[in-house]
C-alpha cells in the first residue's frame, strides 16, 4: 500500500505516524502506547481523523505488537513528558 504521509517518530517511543496523529494525540492528550491503546477501537470518533489515518495507526499499533517493540508508559520523549 502506498504512504500518501511522511510518518514521524513521535512522543509515543517505537510508533511512527503521520505528523496528524501526532498532533491530535497531542490534543487529545495521549502520551503513551497504554493510552492509545485503550482508545484504539474509538479512533473515528476524534475531530481530524479521517478512515485512512485510523487504519494507519491501527496498523502501526499492530507492528509494535508483533515486533515485541512494545514500550513502557516511561518511554516517552521529553517533549510531551512535561
Amino acid at each position: 500500500m502506498p504512504r500518501h504521509f511522511e510518518p514521524y517518530a513521535g512522543p509515543i517511543e517505537g510508533l511512527y505516524l503521520p505528523q496528524l496523529a501526532w498532533d491530535v494525540f497531542l490534543r487529545e492528550n495521549i502520551q503513551t502506547i497504554t493510552q492509545l491503546r485503550a482508545v484504539a477501537s474509538q479512533l473515528e470518533q476524534f475531530e481530524g481523523f479521517g478512515p485512512i489515518t485510523v487504519r494507519v495507526i491501527r496498523q502501526e499499533l499492530d507492528r509494535v505488537a508483533a515486533s515485541g517493540e512494545q514500550t513502557l508508559d516511561d518511554g516517552q520523549l521529553s517533549g510531551w513528558g512535561a
